[in-house]
Parts: C-alpha cells; structure tokens; sequence
C-alpha cells in the first residue's frame, strides 16, 4: 500500500519538488527513530517526482560500510559519471580520484565538494533531480561530510537533496542546521488502518488497544509486532508486555523471524548482513564458498526479510542488524571469510582485505599487512577516517608488538588528520605499550602535544612542544628545527595568557636547535628570526625575517606543503615588519593555492585574513564580500566563524554596539581558550575604533595591553594607536616612549608603511614647522602604501593641527581630502571625525550620496566584481563554491538593482 497520513509531510516534500520546477533548489532532513516511515517518505517522495518528471538518484547509508570512504557518495553520483567530462579539469580529477578511477594527490574536501554539487547541477540541466538518501547515519564519514556541503550550497540548480537519519545513533550529525522535518507516531485512526492492513484478519479490541499503544504510532512497529505476538497475545492480549524501546522489539521480531529458518538460509541471511554493497552475483560468490545453493533463498524471501534479484534488498536496515547480531561470532567469521574470497582481489583490494580482517580470531599479520597496504590506497583518494580506520584494525591483528605499536602510531596520525583527536588519542596509548625505537617514541610525543593543543589550545603547550623538540634533536634535526618553531608559534598564540612557558623562554631555548641546513628553507628562517625577536629585540630579527619573507616572495620559489604550514606564521611577521606589500601577497597567495586545491580547513582563515587586510586598505565593501564568503563556508562545513575581519569591519565602520558586543564575545572566548594573541588583535581593533570616535582615554586604555606584552603583530598595529590617543589625553611621557620604539623598529623596518606612521606619531608629538614637515613626509610615504586608511588618517591629524595653529583654509584642504575618503571607503567614525573638524573651520562636509551599488548583498557584489573582469559564470562559480546556474541567478537580480542588461555593462558600472 502506499503512503498513510502523513499530509503536512507530503505537502512539505511536494513544495520541495514544486519549487525545484521553477528553478530553486531544495534542501531537507527527515528525523526520526527506526521504523517511523523515513523511508516510506522518501518513497512517496521518489513517486511524486517521478510522476512529474524528475531525475531521481539514490544512496544508502549501511552500517558495515562506514569505513570505505566515499562509498555512499559514488551510489548517488555513478549514474551522473558520464557527465563529468563537463566539469574543469581539478574537479574531474577529484571525483576520479575519490572514487578510485584514477591516480593523483587525495582530493581536498572543497573540490570534492563543488566537483558534486556542479555534477548534480550539470544532471539538472535537463530536468529537475532528486537525490534521496537514506540512514544518513550509516554514511561513510567523508560521504557525509561531502554531502552535507553540497546541500549548503545548492541555490538554483533544480535539485532535492532529501535526507533521512535515525535520530537515536550517536556521533557527529553533518547535516545538523540544515531544514529539518521531524517524524512522529501516526494517529490513532492511521495506526488502527495500518494495523488492520498487516493483520489482515480481526483483532480482539483489547489486543488491538495493546499492539497500538506499544507501537506508539511506529508504522513498521505496528506491522511487525503482530507477526512476532505469540497465538495468546493475539488471542486475547494475556502475556506480560516486554519493556524494550520500539526499534528493539522490531529488532527482536525480524531476529524471531530469522530464528526458524533452515541452516544454510540462515547463514546465507548472514552473508547478505555481511556485505552491504548489495551485488547479488558476489553474495552468491560467497555462498558457493559454504557449499551454500540458490535454493537456499526462497525460504528468506518467503519471510519477507530481504528480496534477491539483480540486488540484494533488506526489507529494513533494523532487519539486516537482527540478521548479523544474532549470529555467533564463529558464523560471523566464516561469512566474512566467505566474502574475501568471493570478492576480486584486482577489483575491490580494500574490501576484501576489510573482510578477511574481519574473519580473523586473535592476531594474523598477513590480514594485518593486507589492511595496512589498503590504508595507503585509501588515504591516496582522500579517505582519512576510512585509512585511520583500517590501520587502526590492523595494529588489533599484529602479533608483533614492535610492528603492532608503529602501526598504532600511524593509525593515531591518521586519525588526527581525520579530525578524530580524541580516538588518535587511544591509539598513541597502544603504541606507547610497544616498543618503539627513539625516533618513534618522540613523534609519538609531538603528536600527543599537537592533539593536545588542537583541543586546548592551552597555554601550557609551548612547555610541552620545546621538550619534544629537545629529544628529536639528536634523533631528527630537521623535524626538532620544525618542532621549535611549533614551539614559538604555540608561544606567539597564547602570548600573556601563557601558562609556564612564555615565548621569550621558548625563543630562548630555540637557540639550541640543531644547526640548519646548507640550504636554508623558510622555516630555517622564520626559526632563527623569531627566536632573535624576542631575545636580542625586534632591530635584531628584521634581516633573517626579511630573508625569510623573500623566499616566500619569490615567484621561481616552489612552495611545498612543508612551507604552507608556516604561510601564516610569515604573515605575522609581515604584519610586525609593516611590510604592507608582503602581507598583501602572502596572504591572497593563501587564498589562491586553498582555493586552488579546495582546502577544506584553510580558505575560511585565508579568507578571514585578506578581509581583514582589506579593512585598513580601505576596501570595506571587498572585505565584507569575503567576511560573507567565509561565513557561507563556515556554515557549510559546521565549523565555527572566525571574528577576526568582522571585529575589523564593525569597528573601522565606527559601529558602536555591534563593536562593543562583538569585541567582549571574541575576548571572552579567546581567555577560555588561552589564546592571548587573540586578545591582542581585539585590543588593538578597539583602540583604532575607540580613537575614530574621539574616545582618546578608552582608545588609550586599550592600545596599552598589546604594546605592554608586546606581541609579534598587534603590537606593531597598536603602537600607533597608543601614540595618538596619548598625545589627545595629555600623557606626553607615554606618547613619547611609544614613538620612541615606533620610531626604532620602523627605522629598522625600513618600509614606507612604518616610516610613514613613525612619521605622522612624531609630528602629533611636536609643534612648529617641524610638525608640519613630519606630516609632510608621513602624507608622502603613506601615498605610496597599500593602507589607504591611515593615509586618510594622516590628513586628518595633519589638518586637525593647521586647525589648531589657526590656518583655517589649509585645514580645510587637508579636512576635506581625509572626509572624502573615508565616507568613500565607509570608515564611519574616523569620516564623522573629520566632519566635525570640518564645521568647526566654518565648511559643511558634503554627504555622501547614495549609490545603486549600496543595494546588492556582499555576495552579489562580488559576483558583480568577479564578472567585471571578464569571469565566466563556471569560473566565478568555481572560486565561490557555488553552481554556475546559481551564480546565473545572482546575476540577474544584480542586473535588475543595477538596472543593466548585460555582463558588459558591468564592466563600466562603478562597483565599491
């Protein structure tokens, strides 16, 4: 029988199909415990969109298959393969290599991501699709994870995502946020139908009333509970009620069911339990393995349990777990030794060497080996958990303990860069019972201090990091030199909130690291000028991290993922040298090569970072853009968003209350966590916010702290600022100590950007014609740098003292250039600032006027700006992560707020 009840749900699925039609995508996750009719809902809602046309692809999540990476994903997108010629070449390559059709670097998750979401977009270029996808729960991990993007950022490609997951397993939920429909019981009157139908004879009142009230509206509950009630239950309702959960006595009947039937039907049962792929030729491989006959079927099929054709179909996933657990482990080895053999060694390694390591009783180093091997094929087409996964089992199987301890400690690396700390964890307590030579043990201690700064990001991990460096020293001199920088990084992070260990004592102790190479690398680098930084003073450290700087500048310079780790680290310190143009670099090169490989974890901080560069270029409305795109990627992955560039972007904006509450949540959160470089940044923000809205004292108050511990970056940012609010406030003493060491490191910088803030501090502090020269020459040189904010801000300071030195007209000559460009680059406060001064030389400050660009969202607007430079919709589609059919979408109602017709015009069209 079809559907019963359930019509609010059906109208909900029926929209879903309705507005895919008309060309807006769809998302949505159906909850509920087992048996409550998610599948019977995906079900009507596969006839429904076949009635009308759709495109319908399916997967399901199985139990026993959660290991093999991207299983569940190849089920959905097998059928569109014969269209990923269409996509760009990184994306083909990424979905060939998933799926193991091809060799190449694992795929980052992003690639895989948008590799997906244009298949589906390119399948939908005929009609509307539907992707159903049932006992999301069961989904191998990077299946899930793929998926779960996908259906973040579908738009207007016409395509159904339909999700359903039981909603009592435990574990990380993907899909969680996304819309969502909750499945209860049926009424009473559907129950009481439903019931009828599945006894098919009539039930005493009583019985009836009992079944119901059992079931509690659980449609599979009501059809199975009968077939497994005993002649006196169903007589007369006279036997004691069993007090297990609804999908236990389910799983109880199916497990009753099973119970009767022959031997051999019962282990072939068990051979489908096993083996959730579902190809009925390789079941029937197996079962010739056990002397096992196809008239051995007819019994299971009789009993409604599973059907056998091209497939193999269990009638519930709660049938094919009762199947399974109530075998006794011999009969579940002999099943998975069966499928080993039966399975294609050439074809399918990783699932077979899965299977024989799961017919093993005790320990077994050929399946051990076979396991390991599989684990380096799996982990080459992106499947960490999937490898963690396999190598953890194998070090179960080896009876070596040496080899069983290395193979836990690879299994524990794995697991970490699966995302899986607290598991890697465990492992590293296996290995540590092995006997691991010197080296090992000491990885094993860098890994141990890296999940434990992953999960902490406590203060006490620098501590921790320079004692494992210490022991690799004599071990591994390249990995201690690297191991010392992870020292002072995890120093430079916490900074004041450091517990034991600060980063003068870590740069301290980074002195005895081993000598470096002949060849120095970048790292050599960033380690002998950061450990010179904070020992013998910031002049000191300016020459190897400049040289540090430019070999990563250097475009003949191959940077490897060794040099990537470091990328941020090198933008801190381009960030403390005020070394505009190097950080201008660095930083969008992070974004290119994130966005290049589609890395999953790196382009949201890439993102952060560049935003919020733009701010103090100037570029409000581009940094918000990328805040937006950050944000987007954040959601769709689940992972937190970053506060950096929004602090930045509110605060620059001179926005007071969403500036204030912004700035307490992020320090807030960055004490809990120990990260005092955190706080630093905050500090720093609010001081320039504080000094655009004339607040000299809070400004002063706030620019104290990060100059006083003085760490790597946001002291360089806060300097300034502490000099200005010092001079308004009267506190000359502190003003001139500040520029005093402004005016060292920017000497010893030697960048236009420093020379030009030391140069405008300095004039602040004077009076006379020496004051003005000093403006002068911190006007010229801030021309020349990236930051056009501070060069407005230098205007302004300059025109605020001809005010006060009474040349009214040269005032306002300055006034008015620095109002001008801050109203046009939207930075509020210090525009408001102006404004003021403006009207006190006897001039009112023109408004700025209103533009048609003012009306696009962040996201349009840099679609806008992408397609100006002559972007396709598939190139602009590929840098954001979307559909070339969505970005089409965007693009007219960007015409229509414009009032233009054509992507030339957009070309002329003046974009913030």
């Amino acid at each position: 029988m079809g559907l019963l009840g359930r019509p609010a749900e059906r109208e909900a699925i029926e929209r879903l199909l309705s507005d895919a039609q008309a060309g807006r995508s769809g998302v949505l996750v159906v909850r509920g415990e087992a048996g409550i009719g998610k599948s019977a809902l995906l079900e009507h809602a596969r006839e429904a969109a076949s009635a009308c046309g759709f495109r319908v692809e399916t997967s399901v999540g199985v139990e026993a298959e959660t290991q093999f990476a991207f299983a569940g994903l190849h089920q959905l997108c097998a059928p569109l393969l014969d269209r990923a010629g269409e996509l760009p070449v990184p994306q083909q390559a990424a979905l060939g290599v998933a799926f193991g059709q091809r060799s190449g670097p694992a795929p980052e998750g992003l690639l895989l991501g948008l590799a997906v979401l244009h298949l589906l977009a390119g399948g939908a270029e005929d009609g509307p699709v539907l992707c159903l996808v049932d006992d999301v729960q069961w989904l191998d991990e990077a299946s899930a994870q793929v998926l779960a993007f996908v259906a973040r950022r579908v738009s207007a490609e016409r395509v159904v995502l339909l999700f359903a997951r039981r909603d009592t397993v435990a574990g990380d939920d993907p899909l969680a946020g996304l819309p969502e429909m909750r499945l209860d019981g049926l009424g009473d009157s559907d129950a009481r139908q439903l019931l009828a139908t599945a006894v098919g004879t009539p039930l005493d009142e009583t019985v009836c009333n009992r079944i119901i009230a059992e079931a509690r509206g659980n449609p599979l509950a009501l059809l199975e509970l009968p077939r497994g009630g005993s002649a006196a239950l169903l007589a007369g309702g006279f036997e004691v009620p069993e007090a297990a959960s609804v999908p236990s006595r389910i799983e109880d009947s199916f497990r009753r069911r099973s119970a009767h039937l022959p031997a051999e039907t019962r282990l072939l049962l068990l051979l489908a339990a096993a083996e959730p792929t579902g190809e009925a030729a390789l079941l029937w491989r197996a079962a010739a393995e056990l002397g096992i006959g196809p008239e051995s079927a007819a019994p299971a099929e009789a009993s409604g349990l599973l059907e056998i054709a091209d497939r193999v179909w269990f009638r519930h996933p709660l049938a094919r777990s009762a199947v399974y657990q109530a075998a006794t482990p011999p009969d579940q080895r002999r099943a998975h030794a069966a499928l080993a053999a039966a399975t294609d060694a050439q074809r399918d390694p990783d699932r077979r060497a899965w299977h024989r390591a799961r017919s093993v009783l005790g320990t077994d180093e050929e399946a051990a080996a076979d396991l390991a091997r599989s684990a380096a094929q799996v982990r080459a087409r992106g499947g960490l958990a999937a490898a963690a996964a396999f190598l953890e089992r194998a070090a179960e199987l080896t009876p070596d303990p040496s080899t069983r301890a290395t193979r836990a400690l690879a299994a524990a690396h794995a697991k970490y860069e699966a995302g899986a700390s607290e598991a890697a964890l465990g492992l590293l307590d296996v290995a540590r019972t092995g006997s691991l030579d010197a080296l090992q043990r000491a990885q094993l201690e860098l890994l141990d201090a890296r999940i434990a700064f992953h999960l902490t990001r406590g203060g006490d991990m620098p501590g921790t990091l320079l004692d494992v460096a210490k022991t690799l020293t004599p071990l591994d001199p390249t990995l201690a030199r690297e191991t010392y920088l992870h020292a002072i990084d995890a120093a430079i992070h916490a900074g004041h909130l450091a517990c034991g260990c600060g980063v003068l004592d870590a740069a301290e102790a980074a002195r005895d690291a081993p000598p470096p190479p002949a060849s120095l690398r970048p790292v050599d680098l960033l380690l002998n000028g950061l450990s010179t930084r904070f020992t013998d003073g910031f002049e000191a450290s300016v020459p190897p991290l400049k040289r540090a700087l430019e070999m990563l500048l250097d475009p003949e310079t191959c940077i490897d993922d060794e040099d990537l780790r470091w990328l941020w680290l090198a933008c801190h310190v381009a960030a403390m040298l005020w070394d505009d143009e190097a950080l201008h670099v660095l930083a969008n090169r992070a974004v290119r090569l994130a966005r290049d490989a589609g890395a999953l974890s790196a382009l949201p901080a890439a993102l952060n970072a560049v935003a919020s560069i733009l701010v103090i270029a100037g570029e409000l409305a581009h940094a918000t853009e990328l805040a937006a795109e950050e944000s987007a990627i954040t959601e769709a992955t689940g992972a937190p968003p970053l506060p950096n560039a929004r602090l930045m972007i509110a605060a620059w904006r001179g926005e007071q209350p969403k500036t204030l509450e912004l700035y307490a949540t992020m320090v807030e959160e960055a004490t809990e966590r120990g990260e005092g470089a955190t706080v630093s940044l905050a500090e720093s923000t609010l001081a320039a916010f504080h000094n655009g809205l004339g607040n000299y004292d809070a400004a002063l108050a706030a620019a104290i702290p990060p100059c006083k511990h003085d760490d790597l970056a946001y002291s360089s940012l806060a300097l300034p600022e502490l000099v200005e609010a010092a001079v308004r406030v009267g506190d000359h003493d502190r003003a001139a100590a500040a520029l005093e060491q402004l005016s060292s490191r920017a000497q010893a910088s030697g960048t236009n950007f420093a020379l030009g803030l030391a140069a405008r501090s300095r004039a602040m502090t004077m009076t006379g014609p020496a004051a003005e020269e000093h403006y002068r020459e911190a006007i010229t040189r801030l021309t020349k740098c990236r930051w056009a904010v501070f060069l407005a801000r230098a205007h302004l300071v300059y025109g605020e003292w001809l005010r006060r030195e009474g040349r009214r007209q040269d005032a306002r000559e300055q006034l008015r250039t620095a109002h001008s460009m801050l109203s046009d680059m939207g930075i509020e406060g210090f525009a408001e600032r102006a404004a003021r001064e403006l009207r006190a030389t006897g001039e009112h400050p023109r408004k700025r006027t209103a533009q048609p660009t003012d009306a696009l969202t962040a996201q349009e607007a840099q679609i806008a700006r992408l397609v100006a430079t002559g972007a396709t919709s598939r190139e602009v589609a590929a840098q954001l992560f979307l559909s070339p059919r969505t970005i089409d979408a965007h693009l007219r109602n960007i015409f229509r707020k414009l009032d233009i017709t054509s992507r030339r015009q957009l070309r002329d069209f003046p974009l913030p």
